[in-house]
């Protein structure tokens, strides 16, 4: 019914959270925001139920993972947060199941994927991670199927085309043969799923 862009810096870190409706593209600003003014964070989201986002920069990395209620819109803050403090990350979700937050850099480049499951929030962080450290990264999913991440920085300068596919049956990661059609850092994603929760 909705969708929301959360943070970011307009010169300042801000809490800010946008509401589109898909009704009409009408915007609304939540009266609450995040728990936090941030920068470089990422969301991912449990159609139907909840939104969540994670991770950020406030002037020094976080480990916060905030969600809203789509019922109502109400923010609660994850008791549990990502296994640590991480920024320029990715976000990906296997609707209805379990949502990803995947690379970033705590300080030193990441290939850390913390996987959240929808029916209580815990987390768990999987035996296999992307397939090189890195972060400016974006994801995507297709949602009872697998989740992508794509492109990043693998050190400074270091852009690459690697698209990581995780198989939401049982988490595995695969490399695609072919990747972005050049190396890039900080694109986005988006997906139109195949599946809806």
């Amino acid at each position: 019914t909705a969708g929301y862009f959360g943070g970011g810096t307009t010169g300042s870190y801000v809490d800010t959270v946008d509401k589109f409706a898909f009704s009409d593209d009408s915007r609304t600003t939540l009266g609450t925001g995040l728990s936090a003014a941030r920068t470089s964070l990422t969301g991912m989201a449990n159609s139907g139920t909840a939104g969540y986002f994670g991770g950020g920069y406030t002037g020094g990395g976080v480990d916060t993972v905030d969600k809203f209620a789509f019922s109502d819109d109400s923010r609660s803050t994850l008791g549990t947060g990502l296994s640590s403090a991480t920024w320029s990350l990715g976000g990906m979700a296997n609707s209805g199941t379990a949502g990803y937050f995947g690379g970033g850099t705590t300080g030193s480049y990441v290939d850390t994927v913390d996987k959240f499951a929808f029916s209580d929030d815990s987390r768990t962080t999987l035996g296999t991670g992307l397939s090189a450290d890195r972060a400016y990264l974006a994801g995507m999913a297709n949602s009872g199927t697998a989740g992508y991440f794509g492109g990043g920085d693998i050190s400074p300068g270091g852009a690459v085309s690697t698209v990581d596919k995780f198989a939401f049956s049982d988490d595995s990661r695969t490399t695609l043969g072919t990747g972005l059609s050049s190396a890039r850092y900080a694109p986005g994603g988006m997906a139109n799923s195949a599946t809806l929760a």
